[in-house]
């Protein structure tokens, strides 16, 4: 069959469901994965055939797409901060609000003197928090704790994926972390941990709430700041003098986090904005 019109076929099997944009974005990402060709190829061929057998996975594929199944556990990976990383059912796929979290993470450290720094990450998921750190900073200690084994199996293989060296470990922040597992004070403490209202849930997308662990995404309505509780007390303990925490944030939660984080008596709280315009970042200094 003419690869332009498997594209064709994709189009009118998706469009309704995704908008013609994303679909020839899907599309491309699938031919790149199983045949090896670049978006262009149509351009300069576009009488290209596909073998029978080199047809079988972008139908496969199409299949699960009209379920709504993300097209990174298709193709098994995904990019942030341009690092390659595979995902799965396990962890939550790396999103660009929390790229930004990372660049002020990268940003704030640059304008430090710190020659050796402690960095750990909390409900670690796919490791792309402290991968990227690790990579980017230099004479960075860099760990991940997340209370998933199954995570942990992703973001190790994640770390070697990208020659990067990376303590992760398991634990439930929500339980305490004993102090076999930690055995020294951090710098800087980052977590993205779950903060999806429950109440929340009808409004998403079923690529989302069918196909990524809902243990990382949701929280009680009654009680939906309880990780960030138990993350400000953790950092209490273990956060150096003037050391910071950065936190991604439920966006409709902004006031309600300043006021939590200066109840366990942080400073120089800043809340920030995500690409999107909403309320999704704050740090908090360790008096």
């Amino acid at each position: 069959m003419l690869l332009a019109e498997i594209k064709k076929i994709f189009h009118h099997e998706l469009d309704e469901l995704y908008g013609a944009d994303e679909v020839s974005s899907f599309f491309y990402l699938l031919i790149e994965h199983y045949l090896g060709l670049e978006r262009f190829i149509l351009a300069i061929q576009p009488n290209l055939v596909v073998s029978k057998e080199d047809e079988n996975p972008l139908f496969a594929a199409l299949s699960q797409l009209k379920l709504q199944k993300p097209i990174q556990h298709i193709i098994g990976h995904t990019y942030f901060m341009e690092l390659k990383f595979n995902v799965g059912p396990d962890v939550l796929i790396p999103r660009p609000e929390t790229e930004d979290l990372v660049r002020w993470i990268m940003e704030d450290y640059q304008e430090t003197n710190l020659q050796n720094i402690n960095i750990l990450d909390i409900g670690t998921g796919s490791g792309c928090i402290p991968i990227v750190l690790a990579k980017n900073l230099e004479n960075a200690q860099v760990a991940g704790l997340d209370i998933s084994s199954k995570a942990l199996t992703i973001a190790r293989s994640n770390a070697l994926l990208n020659g990067i060296e990376v303590n992760f470990f398991e634990g439930d922040i929500l339980k305490g972390i004993s102090s076999s597992s930690i055995k020294q004070k951090y710098d800087i403490i980052i977590s993205n941990p779950p903060y999806v209202k429950e109440l929340e849930k009808e409004k998403m997308s079923l690529n989302v709430v069918d196909y990524e662990p809902n243990e990382a995404l949701f929280v009680p309505d009654k009680d939906p700041l309880v990780f960030y509780k138990a993350i400000a007390e953790f950092a209490q303990n273990r956060l150096t003098e003037g050391g910071s925490l950065y936190l991604e944030i439920n966006q409709y939660l902004g006031k309600e986090m300043v006021d939590l984080l200066e109840n366990y008596t942080f400073r120089n709280i800043e809340l920030r904005k995500d690409v999107f315009g909403n309320d999704r970042m704050i740090k908090a200094i360790k008096v």
